[in-house]
């Protein structure tokens, strides 16, 4: 939700307005499905990163604002928590050099921000759930400046009408309350957008759905939370629960919660945002001036501010995203399932990894989904999140399989077809590809690297959790500059 909010206390007014002003939008981009001329000439992308700001002790640094200041570039954001920054690349077309083109420019603008942020003694690290924050870390005193958060904080919590409830299980356990969304700042993503045409929408969506476990389990890189460590991507059962608006008594009821895999594929993107609006009451009920109907009905593009709005407080895992560019409408797949990190390099493999395997599915003559359940995508998806490599997943036609071999005997030549239905250049495809085979063969993603330099941290040098996590971010943030890919990283 990137929208500047103000409103801090809304009336029951408000909010019967603003579900008139949604349902009306509905309608509106409805009719906009059957008939309009959205852009969808050549599939642009984009990538957005969120990013950890440390001090030289490895410690969050609650800078984000004079940072910002000065870095003084608009591809830099605020985001949640103090020791957050985002970074948005400019969209692109991956075709030919372009992996190479965003290699170029996010490198460029990491290591730009890198020295802005030294000079307020602070670092860029590139990581799921920085391993060395804390409860006393994540408080609302250290939610970012921008009003919107606080107000999202205050619509959520009050929604929930008590403390939240954090209860991880993983590899050791996690249990504590919250009385504010501050632990969700913890979990810093890397997202991936794909524009697609209307009559397409469906099935990247779809087969995004299907392979969501797939890229956790080869991308996953947030295995330690307040010093335990959980999941191999313990980002997934953190945001879940530290935006969940449910008491207990409306989660024993089926209620759903708007951190949400979904319960089904689609026909058509028409029915995520009517799931929206059917399912979610609204956190933000903020009306804008425009009459879709009347704009549509004057030849103009409605903005569906209140559709739109309501949508960025909906948080799918594979999300629908109806914008506006230059005049034109057209819809995306924001694909929110990865952590940032550990390297530009590493992001890359996974988006071409991402990339051309929902292409390669999406375009398959026997779609994905007419043979995998919905409720295995989703099994998938957190067996993923708890395992990582060592997860395994189920698959039709092959059963239940380790998730290293499906990629590497079925899933990779699939993205290689989709890169090549992209245009992709054949070593641009090879170099990144090779990444995503290389940590298969080895064992070794980033919550992988990270659990082994703990353990050689605690075990040969006698360190204990505390010691051995703040030299692991230090060894981390060195080696994430290197731009090598993790699984080369040695663990000493």
């Amino acid at each position: 939700m990137g929208r500047d909010v103000s409103e801090g206390a809304f009336t029951r007014d408000d909010r019967v307005r603003y579900r008139q002003k949604v349902r009306r939008c509905l309608d509106v981009f409805a009719l906009m499905l059957d008939d309009f001329g959205f852009d969808a000439d050549r599939p642009m992308t984009g990538l957005e990163i969120e990013l950890n700001l440390v001090d030289s002790a490895a410690e969050p640094a609650m800078r984000n604002e004079e940072i910002l200041a000065d870095i003084a570039d608009p591809l830099f954001q605020t985001e949640l928590g103090q020791f957050n920054l985002e970074l948005n690349a400019e969209p692109r077309l991956i075709e030919g050099t372009g992996f190479a083109d965003y290699e170029h420019d996010l490198r460029g603008s990491l290591s730009r921000a890198d020295e802005r942020a030294a000079r307020s003694d602070a670092k860029i690290v590139l990581v799921g759930i920085l391993p060395t924050l804390t409860e006393g870390h994540l408080v609302e005193d250290n939610l970012s400046t921008n009003e919107r958060y606080r107000v999202l904080n205050d619509q959520i919590v009050g929604a929930r009408g008590e403390d939240i409830e954090l209860d991880i299980r993983g590899v050791e356990q996690l249990r504590t309350h919250t009385d504010s969304i501050a632990p969700e700042a913890a979990c810093t993503s890397l997202q991936f957008h794909l524009q697609v045409a209307p009559d397409s929408f469906a099935d990247y969506w779809n087969a995004s759905q299907a392979i969501a476990g797939v890229q956790v389990a080869v991308g996953a890189n947030s295995p330690f939370l307040y010093g335990r460590q959980l999941w191999a991507e313990t980002r997934i059962a953190l945001f879940q629960q530290a935006t969940d608006t449910r008491p207990d008594e409306l989660k024993a009821q089926g209620v759903r919660p708007r951190v949400w895999f979904g319960e089904r594929w689609i026909t058509s993107i028409f029915d995520l945002f009517e799931e929206n609006v059917r399912y979610f009451p609204p956190l933000l009920p903020i009306c804008e001036d425009e009459d879709p109907v009347e704009v549509l009905h004057a030849g103009g593009v409605p903005q569906l501010g209140e559709l739109r709005l309501h949508n960025g407080t909906v948080y799918r895992w594979n999300r629908p995203v109806y914008d506006i560019m230059n005049g034109r409408p057209h819809l995306r797949v924001e694909n929110r399932v990865l952590p940032a990190g550990p390297t530009v390099v590493d992001m890359l493999a996974n988006a071409a990894f991402y990339f051309g395997l929902v292409r390669g599915l999406a375009e398959a003559d026997r779609p994905i989904w007419s043979q995998l359940t919905f409720s295995s995508a989703e099994e998938n998806f957190h067996a993923a999140a708890r395992r990582g490599l060592d997860a395994v997943l189920h698959w039709p036609g092959l059963g239940d399989m380790p998730v290293t071999k499906l990629v590497l005997d079925q899933l990779l030549p699939t993205a290689a077809t989709g890169l090549d239905g992209f245009g992709v250049a054949p070593a641009q495809r090879d170099r990144l590809l090779g990444i995503i085979e290389q940590r298969c063969r080895t064992g070794r993603n980033g919550a992988a690297w990270q659990t082994e330099a703990v353990w050689a941290a605690e075990r040969r040098h006698g360190m204990d959790r505390t010691a051995a996590l703040h030299h692991m971010v230090q060894r981390y943030a060195e080696l994430q500059r290197t731009n090598q890919p993790v699984h080369t990283w040695p663990t000493t």
